[in-house]
């Protein structure tokens, strides 16, 4: 007796779960998932679609992310797979999952503030706020930026005061 064998498509639980195991190329402290790139997770006519969001347009790790999707979810036997990039509403680390801020600390990069120091009064009319950034080596707020520019884009280079260790700071955006 021959017996059809009915292939279910995994649960999208299951699906984002293995998306939590794929790591930012640039940060591989951090998932995907707790980055909050990925949107969204659904089956389209056996088609596993996955939504993501870049951090910023242009982010040259997307092409990488991507791939690294699809090679994940390959592994899990899914075949039939499209990725859909979103552009609006743009990515915030708003969407970064308290986990992943944690995670980030723990490898050294100091996650997005949540409160900003006006020192507009201060250096010149109209200067942009900066960042009350906690050193995540030794927890001191006795921080200093000392560049808008660090190893990626969507981070800024600071320096403790205090441990005089350098360190990235995640922007928040």
């Amino acid at each position: 007796m021959v017996t059809d064998l009915v292939m279910t498509a995994p649960a999208i639980e299951q699906v984002w779960a293995w998306l939590h195991d794929v790591p930012d190329p640039e940060i591989p402290a951090i998932s995907i998932i707790d980055l909050g790139i990925v949107r969204d997770v659904a089956w389209n006519e056996g088609e596993c679609v996955v939504t993501i969001t870049p951090t910023y347009s242009g982010c040259p790790a997307m092409a990488v992310i991507a791939e690294a999707i699809e090679q994940a979810l390959k592994n899990h036997g899914i075949e039939q797979i499209r990725l859909t990039t979103q552009l609006s509403p743009a990515w915030t680390t708003d969407w970064m999952t308290d986990s992943g801020k944690t995670k980030l600390k723990g490898y050294g990069i100091a996650p997005p503030a949540q409160q900003a120091i006006d020192i507009s009064g201060i250096s010149r009319r109209n200067a942009p706020a900066v960042p009350a950034v906690a050193c995540p080596h030794c927890g001191s707020g006795n921080t200093r930026c000392t560049s808008q520019f660090g190893s990626t884009p969507c981070k800024a280079l600071y320096q403790c005061i205090d441990c005089r260790e350098p360190f990235d700071y995640f922007k928040c955006h």
